[in-house]
C-alpha cells in the first residue's frame, strides 16, 4: 500500500513540475492566415527588398504599387530611397 502512494506523489510531483515548467505564452510569433484558405495554410510568404536585398515577411514590409507593379520593402527608407532613384526614369 506504502508503494502506491509513493508512487503517486511521485506522479503529482512531477506533474506539478512539469506544469510550473511549461512555457506559459507562445514565443510572440504570429502566424497569418489568408480566410478563404485552409487552417493549415499559412501566408507567410518571403519576399526581397529591391534596394537592399534582404528577404522578410511580406506582411511586414512597406507596399508601394509602382507602374502598376507591387513592390514590398523592408523599411520606409529603403521604399523612399527606390522612389528617388525611380522617379528621374
Amino acid at each position: 500500500m506504502k508503494l502506491i502512494i509513493y508512487i503517486l506523489l511521485i506522479f503529482f510531483v512531477f506533474k506539478i513540475f512539469k506544469y510550473l515548467a511549461a512555457p506559459s505564452a507562445p514565443s510572440g510569433k504570429k502566424v497569418y492566415r489568408k480566410a478563404d484558405t485552409k487552417a493549415d495554410t499559412v501566408d507567410d510568404v518571403m519576399v526581397k527588398d529591391p534596394v537592399c536585398e534582404v528577404y522578410f515577411p511580406r506582411h511586414d514590409g512597406i507596399h508601394l504599387n509602382f507602374g502598376g507593379k507591387d513592390m514590398y520593402f523592408c523599411s520606409p527608407e529603403c521604399r523612399d530611397k527606390f522612389v528617388k532613384l525611380n522617379s528621374n526614369k
